[in-house]
């Protein structure tokens, strides 16, 4: 049996803990994909296709990630990732639309029809924002769970 728990829109966001998450925003980064293309004038490299970003434990994979350089260091300050997103680790599963990762603050930010699943018991919302190094997760904008209770 399934029951459905709705939060008003004005609900100031919902906190949740990702148990399995233990990444490290100074690990080295490793990204597949297709293909890359770098745009030397904008200093971003944009890889496409069956992309997919490791870090730690930290598993992500998308249709596009855009990595942006600092100016001044020429360190990686983000990743912008488009193209549908699936984020795992191993013990949750989430999916969004895009994302987000600062590696300077280590959050990775996931926006647009946010999915998150642990274990039998799924929550949504519009957005999610997680903290890497501390598996701590806030999620917004008209939050919504499902929580299995029993045997079915």
């Amino acid at each position: 049996m399934f029951s459905l728990l709705a939060l008003p829109a004005s609900a100031q966001g919902t906190a949740i803990t990702l148990g399995g998450l233990n990444a490290d925003p100074a690990a080295p980064l490793e990204i597949t994909a297709d293909s890359l293309s770098v745009d030397q004038d904008t200093g971003i490299a944009i890889f496409t296709g069956n992309v997919v970003v490791g870090q730690g434990d930290l598993r992500l994979s998308a249709g596009e990630v855009r990595v942006v350089y600092d100016d001044t260091t020429g360190e990686i300050n983000a990743l912008d990732i488009t193209g549908g997103v699936t984020f795992v680790t191993a013990t949750e599963a989430a999916e969004s639309q895009t994302a987000s990762y600062n590696l300077e603050t280590g959050q990775l930010t996931l926006s647009g029809e946010v999915l998150v699943t642990q274990g039998p018991s799924a929550i949504a919302a519009d957005r999610m924002t997680v903290n890497l190094e501390t598996g701590a997760a806030r999620m917004d904008g008209r939050v919504r769970t499902v929580f299995q209770q029993g045997e079915n």
